[in-house]
């Protein structure tokens, strides 16, 4: 499982992903809000996750009347330590380099 790259983007999708749960499951409108990115940049995000074995999806079994059925994206375990581990890493090296304060 190779590490995508870690642009805003990704990291946004990741932590929304990460603080998914089953409660609360991620699918791809609520990804776009939280992460506050569009469906041209999430979308592509979710393909290369899932090509990397990140991530799996389902669509729900019972869609509400008046809408097409959501489709729910979550982390594998093996995406979620993965992730993790990239987050904890980049976060180190920007502690590193004195750049704590923002994401870039």
């Amino acid at each position: 499982m190779s590490t995508p790259r870690l642009t805003k983007p990704t990291i946004a999708v990741l932590e929304v992903l990460l603080a998914a749960t089953s409660d609360r499951p991620a699918w791809g409108l609520s990804i776009c809000r939280e992460a506050d990115l569009g469906s041209g940049t999430v979308y592509p995000i979710l393909d290369r996750l899932a090509e990397r074995g990140w991530i799996t999806s389902h669509t729900e079994g019972e869609p509400h009347p008046g809408r097409p059925p959501r489709r729910y994206y979550e982390l594998t375990g093996a995406g979620r330590a993965q992730a993790q581990a990239a987050l904890e890493a980049r976060a180190a090296r920007r502690l590193g380099l004195g750049l704590a304060g923002g994401l870039a």
